[in-house]
């Protein structure tokens, strides 16, 4: 629990503003909104900015409990030339109060910099001198095994956020992007009102990656089965993912290749089911509610799992698991995802189109 010297939240006065630092990526970034709803629920007063790459900025886009949305492009030419002015921008806003929830240095550097006088991070965090408050979520919470989204909450209880139930996500499909996805969709021939599946075979660790041939079969059963249009997105660059899928099923996919942040938001939001690993788009079908089937191999499901939302999790446990994911550590291959069998998705499938039977006669 927090001492009085560190609850500094109840003391802000009205209209404070408050500067929240998650810099990357899509899944991260949706992980963050139960926090943020929680925070304006007990302080409505308080006006809330959100930091981060803006790549990944249109997934908080309609988001009534933010003020703002500060996107923020590092890279390329002129890249440290927008960093300056972008930490000269946040210390213009007189924040109260900077969370970074990042890590990392260039967070660190943004928060230290931006002003705030009460500046917060997690207790694992390098660059201690830029915090003022630092938040073991353990501690906070009582608990070793804690869930990504606790982890980004525990600061906020920290600092005086009272602690109760953790709200689920919150995301805000725009009314454009629906329109582009069903225009896409009609050209690819899947018309209106053809219930379709979503398939997001790619991931950013290859130990995360279920293999495609298995994507292939998984999209045949799908539509024999159950009179579902298999449909397919990748992530930026990632189309030679969807071609090696193509290769195994034997004819060209209906893909979703490319599309902006809020098209896929609106491509997951139309689907009669969404199935994919550990990914930004797995929590996104998570934050819609959408019938759910998730293939987890590297990571810890424990932390990364969909938060609060129902689904079907395969999973084949090794000591070994979780681990960085970046090569596999135990075995020649990454088994871990690989020892997932078809027979396992299809059950997986089958749980969550199933409707469970009612209890009333």
């Amino acid at each position: 629990m927090s001492s009085p010297s560190t609850a500094f939240l109840p003391e802000l006065p009205a209209g404070a503003r408050v500067l929240v630092v998650r810099l990357r990526s899509l899944g991260d970034a949706l992980l963050l909104t139960p926090a943020l709803r929680a925070l304006k629920a007990w302080r409505p007063d308080l006006c809330l900015s959100a930091l981060l790459y803006s790549r990944f900025a249109p997934i908080l886009a309609g988001n009534p409990d933010l003020e703002e949305i500060i996107e923020l492009d590092p890279d390329g030419p002129g890249g440290p030339l927008r960093v300056v002015q972008a930490a000269a921008a946040l210390r213009r806003r007189r924040f109260a109060a900077c969370f970074n929830l990042h890590g990392g240095t260039l967070s660190a550097l943004l928060a230290g910099l931006s002003g705030a006088p009460h500046r917060v991070g997690s207790s694992h965090f390098r660059y201690r001198f830029a915090y003022t408050l630092l938040a073991d979520p353990r501690t906070v919470l009582g608990r070793d095994r804690l869930h990504a989204v606790e982890n980004l909450i525990a600061p906020f209880y920290a600092a005086g956020l009272p602690q109760g139930e953790i709200p689920p996500m919150q995301i805000f499909p725009q009314p454009a992007a629906r329109e582009g996805v069903a225009q896409k969709l009609a050209a690819r021939g899947v018309r209106p009102g053809t219930r379709y599946a979503l398939l997001h075979p790619a991931a950013n660790f290859f130990t995360k990656e279920w293999p495609f041939e298995r994507y292939a079969a998984l999209a045949r059963f799908l539509e024999q089965q159950h009179g579902l249009a298999p449909v397919f997105t990748c992530g930026p660059g990632e189309g030679a993912k969807l071609d090696a899928v193509a290769r195994a099923c034997g004819k060209p996919l209906v893909r979703l290749d490319p599309l902006t942040v809020p098209e896929l938001v609106a491509a997951v939001e139309g689907a009669a089911l969404f199935v994919g690993s550990d990914s930004g788009p797995t929590h996104i079908a998570a934050a819609l509610a959408r019938p759910l089937v998730v293939l987890f191999g590297s990571s810890d499901a424990s932390a990364w799992s969909p938060w609060r939302a129902a689904h079907a999790l395969v999973q084949n446990y090794y000591a070994c698991n979780p681990c960085r994911g970046d090569r596999c550590y135990a075995f020649a291959q990454p088994e871990c995802i690989l020892s997932i069998t078809l027979e396992q998705a299809q059950a997986a499938v089958e749980r969550v189109l199933t409707p469970v039977p009612s209890s009333v006669a």
